[in-house]
């Protein structure tokens, strides 16, 4: 896993924000949330979390999008900064990272991971998008991550989901689900978050949507739920 801050000044707060599949930072250094440090992790190969750093911090808030939902929940379960989190939101995203009634069904995920290539990323990438104009803003900041550093993003995330339980100890204090999501089918999410007892907001979103990440990212961040 990567974590990388982009911005690090020193603030008593702290954006802990888990990314999804295939990302990187590029897809979110132009949100500039104020008054806080804000951490990205990203590239899930590995869960190698350093947790030792954030212990200087008074409050974090945690979010989670997409594989970052699955992958916060394992990071994250038992860490003594938990302590410090005041809210941990998950977007279009659930604990299961593939299951046919909690997360991705089980042949879709293989099936991605089996057809990788250009095409179907690019496809991949459009169904992520509410719409045309949404995909070709997309593309305009979309990361160029190598294809085969995501087939193993792909294949090692899916080894280590199989090997460890997804509801180990970490709680989501909202789950946000997308009703125009077609990567994680909503009412997988909607399952996953009533068996967990977790408040869910429900809006008209796609998987991919710029206007959630301006919400939860920034603009209310500190200030709404």
């Amino acid at each position: 896993m990567k974590q990388t801050y982009l911005i690090n000044e020193g603030n008593p707060r702290l954006l802990l924000f888990f990314a999804g599949w295939g990302t990187d930072e590029t897809l979110f250094r132009h949100y500039r949330p104020e008054g806080c440090d804000f951490m990205l992790c990203y590239d899930y190969r590995t869960l190698d979390f350093e947790a030792a750093g954030l212990a200087r911090y008074e409050e974090i808030r945690v979010v989670g999008w997409s594989m970052g939902v699955w992958a916060a929940t394992q990071c994250l379960a038992g860490q003594e900064c938990l302590s410090a989190v005041k809210s941990s939101v998950a977007i279009n995203g659930t604990p299961w990272l593939a299951d046919d009634r909690r997360g991705i069904p089980v042949a879709i995920y293989r099936g991605t991971l089996e057809g990788l290539s250009p095409v179907s990323l690019h496809k991949f990438l459009r169904r992520m998008c509410r719409d045309t104009v949404a995909f070709r803003s997309f593309l305009a900041i979309t990361p160029r991550r190598p294809l085969e550093e995501l087939r193993d993003e792909l294949a090692n995330a899916y080894a280590l989901f199989s090997q460890r339980p997804a509801d180990s100890g970490f709680a989501w204090t909202q789950a946000v689900v997308g009703e125009n999501d077609r990567i994680v089918p909503p009412q997988n999410q909607l399952n996953a978050w009533r068996e967990m007892d977790v408040p869910v907001r429900t809006t008209a979103d796609a998987h991919y949507q710029e206007e959630l990440f301006a919400h939860y990212l920034q603009d209310g961040l500190w200030t709404n739920s």
